[in-house]
Protein backbone atom coordinates (compact mmCIF):
# COMPACT_ATOMS: atom_id res chain seq x y z
CA UNK A 1 0.00 0.00 0.00
CA UNK A 2 1.58 3.50 -0.89
CA UNK A 3 1.91 6.42 1.48
CA UNK A 4 -0.33 8.59 -1.16
CA UNK A 5 -3.05 5.50 -0.60
CA UNK A 6 -2.87 5.78 2.98
CA UNK A 7 -3.47 9.32 3.16
CA UNK A 8 -6.26 8.77 1.05
CA UNK A 9 -8.07 6.09 3.08
CA UNK A 10 -6.92 8.51 6.60
CA UNK A 11 -9.03 11.75 4.45
CA UNK A 12 -11.92 8.94 3.58
CA UNK A 13 -12.17 7.82 6.96
CA UNK A 14 -12.04 11.46 8.78
CA UNK A 15 -14.90 12.53 5.96
CA UNK A 16 -17.48 9.64 6.41
CA UNK A 17 -17.24 9.20 10.13
CA UNK A 18 -17.72 12.77 10.61
CA UNK A 19 -20.83 12.24 8.18
CA UNK A 20 -22.01 9.19 9.92
CA UNK A 21 -21.94 11.28 13.14
CA UNK A 22 -23.69 14.49 12.19
CA UNK A 23 -26.21 12.51 9.21
CA UNK A 24 -29.57 13.55 10.47
CA UNK A 25 -32.49 13.74 7.98
CA UNK A 26 -32.35 10.65 5.83
CA UNK A 27 -30.86 10.23 2.59
CA UNK A 28 -31.48 13.26 0.80
CA UNK A 29 -29.74 15.50 3.90
CA UNK A 30 -26.85 12.55 3.53
CA UNK A 31 -26.48 13.40 -0.20
CA UNK A 32 -26.28 17.32 0.36
CA UNK A 33 -23.80 16.85 3.16
CA UNK A 34 -21.33 14.66 1.20
CA UNK A 35 -21.92 17.30 -2.16
CA UNK A 36 -20.63 19.81 0.52
CA UNK A 37 -17.64 17.89 1.51
CA UNK A 38 -16.76 16.16 -1.56
CA UNK A 39 -17.21 18.32 -4.37
CA UNK A 40 -17.38 21.84 -3.12
CA UNK A 41 -14.48 21.37 0.01
CA UNK A 42 -12.60 19.28 -0.99
CA UNK A 43 -12.71 18.93 -4.48
CA UNK A 44 -12.55 14.90 -4.92
CA UNK A 45 -15.09 14.67 -7.09
CA UNK A 46 -16.51 17.05 -10.22
CA UNK A 47 -20.35 18.01 -9.60
CA UNK A 48 -21.00 16.01 -12.87
CA UNK A 49 -19.41 12.78 -11.53
CA UNK A 50 -21.40 13.15 -8.53
CA UNK A 51 -24.40 13.56 -10.11
CA UNK A 52 -24.11 10.44 -12.54
CA UNK A 53 -23.24 8.79 -9.27
CA UNK A 54 -26.38 10.01 -7.85
CA UNK A 55 -28.17 8.79 -11.07
CA UNK A 56 -26.81 5.57 -11.25
CA UNK A 57 -27.32 5.10 -7.60
CA UNK A 58 -31.43 6.02 -7.78
CA UNK A 59 -31.58 3.16 -10.82
CA UNK A 60 -29.34 0.15 -8.24
CA UNK A 61 -31.03 -1.90 -4.95
CA UNK A 62 -29.21 -0.40 -1.92
CA UNK A 63 -29.84 2.69 0.26
CA UNK A 64 -28.75 5.51 -1.70
CA UNK A 65 -26.71 7.60 0.32
CA UNK A 66 -24.83 4.62 1.70
CA UNK A 67 -23.60 3.81 -2.13
CA UNK A 68 -22.69 7.37 -2.51
CA UNK A 69 -20.37 7.12 0.12
CA UNK A 70 -19.39 3.65 -1.06
CA UNK A 71 -18.84 5.01 -4.46
CA UNK A 72 -17.07 8.04 -3.56
CA UNK A 73 -14.84 5.93 -1.69
CA UNK A 74 -13.55 3.31 -4.20
CA UNK A 75 -13.19 6.28 -6.54
CA UNK A 76 -11.02 7.81 -4.57
CA UNK A 77 -9.33 4.85 -2.74
CA UNK A 78 -9.90 2.12 -4.90
CA UNK A 79 -11.14 -1.44 -3.32
CA UNK A 80 -9.83 -0.40 0.47
CA UNK A 81 -11.76 3.17 0.04
CA UNK A 82 -15.19 1.34 -1.13
CA UNK A 83 -14.43 -0.48 2.41
CA UNK A 84 -13.06 2.49 4.41
CA UNK A 85 -15.79 4.90 3.49
CA UNK A 86 -18.59 2.64 3.51
CA UNK A 87 -17.84 1.11 7.05
CA UNK A 88 -17.07 4.71 8.03
CA UNK A 89 -20.29 6.32 7.19
CA UNK A 90 -21.96 3.27 8.52
CA UNK A 91 -20.52 2.10 11.91
CA UNK A 92 -22.00 5.32 14.27
CA UNK A 93 -25.14 4.55 14.08
CA UNK A 94 -24.63 1.21 14.34
CA UNK A 95 -22.97 1.35 17.32
CA UNK A 96 -25.34 4.10 18.89
CA UNK A 97 -28.45 2.02 17.82
CA UNK A 98 -26.94 -1.34 19.62
CA UNK A 99 -26.53 1.42 22.77
CA UNK A 100 -29.67 1.89 22.60
CA UNK A 101 -31.58 -0.88 22.01
CA UNK A 102 -29.24 -2.23 25.05
CA UNK A 103 -31.03 -0.02 27.00
CA UNK A 104 -33.91 -0.80 24.73
CA UNK A 105 -34.37 -4.30 26.15
CA UNK A 106 -33.33 -3.77 30.03
CA UNK A 107 -36.16 -0.77 30.73
CA UNK A 108 -38.48 -1.52 27.86
CA UNK A 109 -38.90 1.71 26.93
CA UNK A 110 -36.77 4.87 24.43
CA UNK A 111 -34.50 7.57 26.31
CA UNK A 112 -36.22 10.86 26.25
CA UNK A 113 -33.77 11.91 23.46
CA UNK A 114 -35.89 14.11 21.32
CA UNK A 115 -35.02 17.43 22.62
CA UNK A 116 -31.36 17.33 21.54
CA UNK A 117 -32.55 16.72 17.80
CA UNK A 118 -35.11 19.53 18.08
CA UNK A 119 -33.05 21.83 16.12
CA UNK A 120 -31.40 19.19 14.03
CA UNK A 121 -34.39 18.93 11.12
CA UNK A 122 -34.40 22.90 9.96
CA UNK A 123 -30.88 22.83 9.81
CA UNK A 124 -31.04 19.90 7.79
CA UNK A 125 -33.33 21.70 5.31
CA UNK A 126 -31.44 24.28 4.78
CA UNK A 127 -28.35 22.03 3.82
CA UNK A 128 -30.62 20.36 1.25
CA UNK A 129 -31.61 23.23 -0.15
CA UNK A 130 -28.09 24.56 -0.52
CA UNK A 131 -26.69 21.29 -2.15
CA UNK A 132 -30.40 21.21 -4.26
CA UNK A 133 -29.32 24.96 -5.77
CA UNK A 134 -25.77 23.61 -6.58
CA UNK A 135 -27.08 20.59 -7.90
CA UNK A 136 -29.56 21.85 -9.98
CA UNK A 137 -27.80 24.60 -11.99
CA UNK A 138 -25.27 21.41 -13.37
CA UNK A 139 -28.38 18.90 -13.95
CA UNK A 140 -30.74 21.89 -15.91
CA UNK A 141 -27.85 22.48 -18.36
CA UNK A 142 -30.45 23.41 -20.90
CA UNK A 143 -34.08 25.17 -20.80
CA UNK A 144 -35.37 21.49 -22.54
CA UNK A 145 -34.01 19.70 -19.17
CA UNK A 146 -36.95 22.28 -17.32
CA UNK A 147 -39.99 19.85 -18.89
CA UNK A 148 -38.16 16.51 -17.29
CA UNK A 149 -37.57 18.63 -14.30
CA UNK A 150 -41.43 19.37 -13.97
CA UNK A 151 -42.74 15.97 -15.56
CA UNK A 152 -40.81 13.97 -12.28
CA UNK A 153 -42.25 16.41 -9.31
CA UNK A 154 -45.68 15.97 -10.56
CA UNK A 155 -45.60 12.15 -11.19
CA UNK A 156 -44.07 12.00 -7.91
CA UNK A 157 -46.62 14.28 -6.31
CA UNK A 158 -49.21 11.89 -7.95
CA UNK A 159 -47.66 9.38 -6.01
CA UNK A 160 -45.57 7.39 -8.64
CA UNK A 161 -42.91 5.55 -7.26
CA UNK A 162 -39.21 7.23 -6.81
CA UNK A 163 -37.60 4.39 -9.21
CA UNK A 164 -40.71 4.35 -11.68
CA UNK A 165 -40.59 8.20 -11.77
CA UNK A 166 -36.74 7.90 -12.39
CA UNK A 167 -36.87 5.54 -15.04
CA UNK A 168 -39.73 7.20 -17.07
CA UNK A 169 -37.43 10.80 -16.97
CA UNK A 170 -34.92 8.85 -18.36
CA UNK A 171 -36.55 7.36 -20.84
CA UNK A 172 -38.14 10.99 -21.77
CA UNK A 173 -34.81 12.25 -21.95
CA UNK A 174 -33.29 9.34 -23.72
CA UNK A 175 -36.29 9.53 -26.57
CA UNK A 176 -37.53 12.94 -26.51
CA UNK A 177 -34.55 14.77 -26.24
CA UNK A 178 -32.16 12.25 -28.61
CA UNK A 179 -34.91 11.01 -31.06
CA UNK A 180 -36.62 14.06 -31.49
CA UNK A 181 -33.77 16.54 -32.37
CA UNK A 182 -31.86 13.86 -34.47
CA UNK A 183 -35.10 12.51 -36.17
CA UNK A 184 -33.75 9.31 -35.97
CA UNK A 185 -35.93 6.41 -37.09
CA UNK A 186 -34.93 3.71 -35.03
CA UNK A 187 -35.51 3.81 -30.90
CA UNK A 188 -32.86 1.45 -28.74
CA UNK A 189 -34.33 -1.01 -26.48
CA UNK A 190 -34.09 -0.27 -23.14
CA UNK A 191 -35.16 -3.05 -20.89
CA UNK A 192 -35.24 -2.69 -16.81
CA UNK A 193 -36.80 -5.51 -14.54
CA UNK A 194 -37.14 -5.03 -11.52
CA UNK A 195 -38.22 -8.22 -9.32
CA UNK A 196 -39.48 -8.48 -5.61
CA UNK A 197 -41.22 -12.09 -5.56
CA UNK A 198 -42.08 -11.79 -1.44
CA UNK A 199 -43.70 -15.13 -0.36
CA UNK A 200 -47.18 -14.45 0.99
CA UNK A 201 -48.48 -18.20 1.34
CA UNK A 202 -48.29 -18.56 5.03
CA UNK A 203 -49.15 -16.88 7.93
CA UNK A 204 -47.49 -19.15 10.61
CA UNK A 205 -45.73 -17.40 13.52
CA UNK A 206 -42.35 -18.16 13.93
CA UNK A 207 -41.38 -16.06 17.03
CA UNK A 208 -37.99 -17.61 17.46
CA UNK A 209 -35.87 -18.04 14.07
CA UNK A 210 -32.73 -19.08 13.72
CA UNK A 211 -29.24 -16.75 12.91
CA UNK A 212 -29.79 -18.28 9.58
CA UNK A 213 -33.10 -17.43 9.18
CA UNK A 214 -32.66 -13.72 10.03
CA UNK A 215 -29.22 -13.21 8.52
CA UNK A 216 -30.74 -14.31 4.80
CA UNK A 217 -34.29 -12.02 5.79
CA UNK A 218 -31.85 -8.89 6.17
CA UNK A 219 -30.10 -10.64 3.14
CA UNK A 220 -32.51 -10.13 0.86
CA UNK A 221 -33.93 -7.01 1.77
CA UNK A 222 -30.42 -5.28 1.04
CA UNK A 223 -30.60 -6.98 -2.45
CA UNK A 224 -33.89 -5.99 -3.56
CA UNK A 225 -34.75 -2.90 -1.70
CA UNK A 226 -35.37 0.38 -3.75
CA UNK A 227 -36.40 3.74 -2.76
CA UNK A 228 -36.25 5.27 0.51
CA UNK A 229 -36.20 4.46 3.84
CA UNK A 230 -40.12 4.07 3.77
CA UNK A 231 -40.23 1.05 1.06
CA UNK A 232 -37.68 -0.74 4.08
CA UNK A 233 -40.90 0.06 6.84
CA UNK A 234 -43.33 -1.56 4.68
CA UNK A 235 -40.92 -4.69 4.14
CA UNK A 236 -40.22 -5.13 7.38
CA UNK A 237 -44.43 -4.36 8.44
CA UNK A 238 -45.05 -6.84 6.21
CA UNK A 239 -42.93 -9.83 6.82
CA UNK A 240 -41.66 -9.47 10.42
CA UNK A 241 -45.01 -9.18 12.09
CA UNK A 242 -47.36 -10.13 9.72
CA UNK A 243 -45.90 -12.69 8.51
CA UNK A 244 -43.58 -14.10 10.50
CA UNK A 245 -44.03 -13.28 13.90
CA UNK A 246 -41.02 -12.20 14.64
CA UNK A 247 -41.53 -8.73 15.87
CA UNK A 248 -44.52 -6.93 17.37
CA UNK A 249 -46.17 -3.61 16.30
CA UNK A 250 -45.01 -1.75 18.78
CA UNK A 251 -40.98 -3.02 18.94
CA UNK A 252 -41.78 -1.98 15.09
CA UNK A 253 -42.91 1.58 16.05
CA UNK A 254 -39.99 2.09 18.15
CA UNK A 255 -37.38 0.49 15.90
CA UNK A 256 -38.29 2.87 13.27
CA UNK A 257 -38.34 5.56 16.48
CA UNK A 258 -34.38 4.60 16.87
CA UNK A 259 -33.81 5.27 12.89
CA UNK A 260 -35.16 8.92 13.06
CA UNK A 261 -33.34 9.69 16.13
CA UNK A 262 -29.83 8.23 15.30
CA UNK A 263 -27.38 9.63 12.26
CA UNK A 264 -26.46 8.04 9.33
CA UNK A 265 -28.92 5.91 7.38
CA UNK A 266 -32.30 4.02 8.20
CA UNK A 267 -30.34 0.53 7.72
CA UNK A 268 -29.57 0.59 11.49
CA UNK A 269 -33.27 0.07 11.88
CA UNK A 270 -32.06 -3.45 11.16
CA UNK A 271 -29.46 -3.62 13.71
CA UNK A 272 -31.77 -2.41 16.48
CA UNK A 273 -34.64 -5.41 15.21
CA UNK A 274 -31.65 -7.52 15.47
CA UNK A 275 -30.57 -6.83 19.11
CA UNK A 276 -34.61 -7.34 19.74
CA UNK A 277 -35.10 -10.59 18.32
CA UNK A 278 -31.39 -12.47 19.07
CA UNK A 279 -29.41 -10.42 21.00
CA UNK A 280 -26.06 -9.27 20.17
CA UNK A 281 -25.29 -12.17 17.49
CA UNK A 282 -29.01 -11.29 15.99
CA UNK A 283 -27.70 -7.60 15.65
CA UNK A 284 -24.49 -8.56 13.86
CA UNK A 285 -26.12 -10.69 11.37
CA UNK A 286 -29.21 -8.23 10.69
CA UNK A 287 -26.83 -5.38 10.20
CA UNK A 288 -24.31 -7.32 7.74
CA UNK A 289 -27.02 -8.82 5.76
CA UNK A 290 -28.48 -5.62 5.02
CA UNK A 291 -25.51 -3.88 4.47
CA UNK A 292 -22.93 -6.29 2.39
CA UNK A 293 -24.84 -6.03 -1.19
CA UNK A 294 -24.52 -2.30 -0.94
CA UNK A 295 -20.71 -3.08 -1.37
CA UNK A 296 -20.66 -5.46 -4.10
CA UNK A 297 -23.31 -3.88 -6.15
CA UNK A 298 -21.21 -0.79 -5.94
CA UNK A 299 -18.26 -2.86 -6.76
CA UNK A 300 -20.30 -4.04 -9.95
CA UNK A 301 -22.01 -0.92 -11.27
CA UNK A 302 -19.17 1.67 -10.76
CA UNK A 303 -16.82 0.96 -13.40
CA UNK A 304 -19.29 0.60 -16.19
CA UNK A 305 -20.46 4.50 -14.99
CA UNK A 306 -18.08 6.08 -17.80
CA UNK A 307 -18.95 3.86 -20.13
CA UNK A 308 -22.10 5.00 -20.29
CA UNK A 309 -21.10 8.30 -20.29
CA UNK A 310 -19.74 7.71 -23.95
CA UNK A 311 -22.72 6.50 -25.93
CA UNK A 312 -24.79 9.22 -27.10
CA UNK A 313 -28.10 8.02 -25.82
CA UNK A 314 -27.09 6.60 -22.40
CA UNK A 315 -25.58 9.54 -21.88
CA UNK A 316 -29.15 11.28 -22.40
CA UNK A 317 -30.44 8.93 -20.40
CA UNK A 318 -28.12 9.69 -17.41
CA UNK A 319 -28.61 13.24 -17.95
CA UNK A 320 -32.51 12.69 -17.80
CA UNK A 321 -32.05 10.80 -14.70
CA UNK A 322 -29.73 13.64 -13.09
CA UNK A 323 -31.99 16.39 -13.15
CA UNK A 324 -35.13 13.32 -12.07
CA UNK A 325 -32.94 12.78 -9.21
CA UNK A 326 -32.79 16.39 -8.50
CA UNK A 327 -36.30 16.72 -8.46
CA UNK A 328 -37.55 13.69 -6.33
CA UNK A 329 -35.12 15.46 -4.03
CA UNK A 330 -37.21 18.65 -3.83
CA UNK A 331 -40.54 16.78 -3.83
CA UNK A 332 -38.85 15.05 -0.33
CA UNK A 333 -37.64 18.73 1.28
CA UNK A 334 -40.44 20.01 0.48
CA UNK A 335 -42.46 17.36 2.12
CA UNK A 336 -39.90 17.58 5.18
CA UNK A 337 -40.24 21.50 5.10
CA UNK A 338 -44.07 20.69 5.48
CA UNK A 339 -43.82 18.20 8.50
CA UNK A 340 -41.48 20.54 10.25
CA UNK A 341 -43.11 24.16 9.44
CA UNK A 342 -46.86 23.23 9.72
CA UNK A 343 -46.75 21.97 13.79
CA UNK A 344 -48.85 24.53 15.91
CA UNK A 345 -46.88 25.69 18.97
CA UNK A 346 -47.58 28.70 21.52
CA UNK A 347 -50.78 28.64 19.81
CA UNK A 348 -49.72 29.74 16.70
CA UNK A 349 -50.49 27.95 13.74
CA UNK A 350 -46.68 27.26 12.29
CA UNK A 351 -43.50 25.92 14.37
CA UNK A 352 -41.94 29.53 14.99
CA UNK A 353 -38.83 28.02 16.70
CA UNK A 354 -37.78 25.70 13.12
CA UNK A 355 -38.46 29.21 11.15
CA UNK A 356 -36.01 30.76 13.38
CA UNK A 357 -33.61 27.64 12.85
CA UNK A 358 -34.27 27.95 9.41
CA UNK A 359 -33.64 31.40 8.94
CA UNK A 360 -30.44 31.46 11.08
CA UNK A 361 -29.12 28.08 9.31
CA UNK A 362 -29.28 30.14 5.81
CA UNK A 363 -27.42 32.85 6.87
CA UNK A 364 -24.51 30.74 8.42
CA UNK A 365 -24.25 28.71 5.63
CA UNK A 366 -25.16 31.24 2.69
CA UNK A 367 -23.99 34.49 3.69
CA UNK A 368 -21.10 33.21 6.17
CA UNK A 369 -20.31 29.97 4.25
CA UNK A 370 -19.87 28.03 7.45
CA UNK A 371 -19.43 24.14 6.70
CA UNK A 372 -22.74 21.98 6.93
CA UNK A 373 -20.83 20.09 9.96
CA UNK A 374 -20.73 23.55 12.02
CA UNK A 375 -24.64 24.66 10.86
CA UNK A 376 -26.12 21.24 12.12
CA UNK A 377 -24.14 21.07 15.76
CA UNK A 378 -24.85 24.61 16.07
CA UNK A 379 -28.81 24.34 15.52
CA UNK A 380 -28.98 21.12 17.04
CA UNK A 381 -27.16 23.26 20.37
CA UNK A 382 -29.97 26.32 19.86
CA UNK A 383 -33.17 24.21 19.25
CA UNK A 384 -31.81 21.85 22.54
CA UNK A 385 -31.98 25.70 24.32
CA UNK A 386 -35.81 26.57 22.33
CA UNK A 387 -36.79 23.11 23.69
CA UNK A 388 -36.67 24.33 27.23
CA UNK A 389 -38.29 27.89 26.53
Amino acid sequence: MTEDLKQRLVSLASVFLKLGVIGFGGPAAHIAMMEAEIVTDRQWLERSQFLDLLGATNLIPGPNSTEMAIHVGYIYGGVWGLMVAGICFLFPAIIMTTILAIIYTQFGSLPQIAPLLFGIKPAVIVVIISALYRLGKKAIKQRKFWLIFLLVIILNLLGLNEIFSLLLGGLFGMVGLILIESKANTIPLLVFFISNNIAQATNQSKPTPSLWQLGLFFLKIGSILFGSGYVLIAFLEGELVNQYGWLTQQQLLDAIAIGQFTPGPLLSTATFIGYVILGMPGAIVATLGICLPSFFIVLAVNPIIPKLRRSKWTAAFLDAVNVSAVAIMVVVTLNLLYQILWVPTDGLPVNWEAILIIILAGFALFKYKLNAAWVVLGSSIIGWGLSYI
